[in-house]
């Protein structure tokens, strides 16, 4: 364990901030990519001088829109019908991608929206591949943007403050890195639930209004 983490810190130290968004534009796009080999131990050479935490965050955060707007324009351009029948080809099973993963996350995308692009950023097995469903539909991408970078955002902090903190003890990474997470989902469900509850009350009191000056 050792040996891989002095490889990754080798590795990060190596690439630098270009490399952090070139590795988490794959990690968010088309080819699956662990972020958590990415990101943590960037900001571990961040809390020992040398990289800057801020800049590991941003190079994070951009390369995860980059990734996301490319599978955003793939399941746009190419279609539903198209992008299921790649998924079955061989390449794509190579680069751990299958039918069964892109309905995970279609299903996901149908089941809550525009806000599934926030929330499954933060979701195993749907974080990567949320972007291509929002394509297929058509998302208005200006919001397709917004929320990608909400949840993308969310989660580059998780994995960097982690990273800063507990990179040098993979037991405590592993540790936190769950409870991080559990309650990085929770928040934004909470947000999500009192977002859609806003936004309901708000289009009741517009009908209302609507048909008191109809009267």
């Amino acid at each position: 364990m050792h040996d891989l983490i002095d490889l990754l810190l080798g590795l990060s130290a190596q690439m630098g901030y270009g490399g952090i968004v070139f590795l988490m534009t794959i990690e968010s796009s088309f080819i699956p990519f662990p972020s958590e080999i990415v990101i943590p131990p960037a900001a571990y050479l961040a809390s020992l001088g040398q990289m800057n935490i801020y800049l590991v965050i941003l190079s994070g955060i951009l390369g995860s829109l980059i990734g996301a707007i490319i599978n955003y324009i793939i399941g746009m351009t190419l279609g539903r019908k198209f992008i299921y029948y790649c998924a079955d080809h061989k390449l794509c099973r190579m680069m751990l991608i299958n039918k069964r993963k892109v309905e995970i996350a279609e299903n996901y995308f149908l089941k809550y929206g525009k806000i599934s692009t926030l929330m499954g950023r933060l979701v195993p097995a749907v974080r990567q591949l949320i972007s291509i469903p929002a394509g297929f539909s058509r998302m208005n991408f200006k919001q397709f943007l917004f929320y990608t970078f909400l949840g993308s955002g969310t989660w580059t902090i998780i994995l960097a403050v982690l990273g800063y903190a507990f990179g040098a003890n993979q037991e405590l990474f592993e540790k936190y890195y769950k409870e991080a997470t559990i309650g990085a989902v929770a928040v934004v469900a909470i947000g999500v639930i009192c977002f859609v509850v806003y936004q309901k009350k708000k289009n009741i009191k517009t009908e209302i209004d609507f048909e008191s000056s109809s009267e």
